[in-house]
């Protein structure tokens, strides 16, 4: 046991992601009792082991699934009936991730962007900014940011950590580039991705992408206006509201912000299905 949580602290000082499979119950000529511990890792190797077999590589594929989604889960198997192991009985065992928290990616390190930063990591995201400009991109001017990039931004998104758990927020000095930043980064892997602005903002760039082919299913994902509606009006209550609906994403909490643009005016998707002549000249 004690190897288990010496692997859990490593995993941690490493920065990784894992998944904590504890045995929570079990009857019958199961091969291990509850307490039991295992610790299966993002590679898909293991620290100390849930007693082997059908049962332990079950687990270990849930883990993945946990580990790519940051959702903790119950799973329960009879031994003989579901897994076909001769020993019998049956297990229940509890699945949490552990290791890095979700990255937030901001684009945008203004007023707005410097209130989310400070908000989002102490709600447990890690932040990283991405600003052009000198004084908005520093490492003081942000000082709950994981890293900063003092870089355009569309030089720079392969270089950032996208993932299955990532959320990115689009909140820059400039509505073409918002609407640039967007573009690249739809087909990119992501568990958010939301962009500020004004409703009638959100309905001409999504237009203007559905018209230059985005795919209307990954559009429709996409948070524009961008936080839950509590009236916000100052950077700070801005914040806020986005880190709200964040962190509603990533605890699996129905769309309480109501619908995004896309499925608000479905007309949107229909008409970028059935037609190719959409207007995308900007007004």
């Amino acid at each position: 046991m004690l190897a288990v949580y010496q692997a859990v602290l490593d995993l941690l000082d490493a920065g990784a992601q894992g998944a904590l499979c504890t045995v929570v119950a079990s009857s019958g000529s199961s091969p291990r009792k509850p307490g039991t511990k295992m610790l299966v890792r993002a590679d898909g190797s293991i620290a100390g082991t849930i007693g082997g077999g059908a049962i332990e590589q079950a687990v270990r594929e849930r883990a993945a699934s946990v580990i790519a989604s940051g959702t903790a889960e119950r799973f329960a198997a009879h031994l003989t009936r579901e897994l076909a192991m001769c020993c019998g009985g049956r297990m229940e065992i509890f699945i949490e991730p552990v290791g890095s928290r979700p990255w937030l990616i901001v684009f945008g390190g203004g007023h707005i962007g410097t209130a989310l930063v400070r908000i989002a990591a102490e709600a447990g995201f890690r932040v990283h900014v991405v600003d052009e400009r000198d004084d908005w991109a520093t490492p003081e001017q942000h000082p709950g940011a994981q890293s900063v990039t003092c870089e355009a931004p569309l030089d720079v998104l392969d270089d950032l950590p996208w993932a299955s758990t990532t959320a990115a927020v689009v909140v820059t000095h400039d509505h073409a580039l918002d609407e640039q930043i967007v573009e690249r980064c739809l087909p990119r892997s992501w568990a958010y991705l939301g962009m500020i602005g004004s409703r009638a903002k959100a309905i001409r760039i999504t237009e203007r992408l559905l018209a230059r082919g985005a795919d209307p299913d990954l559009v429709r994902r996409l948070r524009a206006p961008i936080g839950l509606p509590i009236g916000a009006q100052e950077p700070g209550e801005i914040a806020v509201s986005i880190v709200a609906e964040l962190v509603a994403v990533r605890r699996g909490e129905p769309a309480v912000s109501g619908l995004s643009v896309v499925d608000s005016a479905p007309g949107l998707v229909r008409q970028a299905r059935t037609s190719s002549s959409v207007d995308s000249s900007v007004p």
